[in-house]
């Protein structure tokens, strides 16, 4: 979470408006959603197989 944070803090508010604006206007308001969506479930697919490695390594660093 800290890596956002310092990513944001170099960023600024303008930059982070622009940003917005151009993704309104490539996909619209309606697409946003679902790609939120998707990239919700990814994330979330990401931290499960992350969490399942580190107690698969612990379970070896056991034996």
């Amino acid at each position: 979470m800290n890596s956002i944070a310092v990513f944001l803090g170099m960023v600024s508010p303008w930059q982070i408006l622009v940003i917005v604006a151009v993704i309104l206007l490539m996909f619209g308001g309606k697409k946003i959603p679902e790609l939120m969506r998707g990239l919700g479930s990814g994330i979330k697919e990401f931290k499960d197989a992350t969490k399942e490695e580190e107690e698969d390594n612990k379970d070896q660093s056991k034996k």
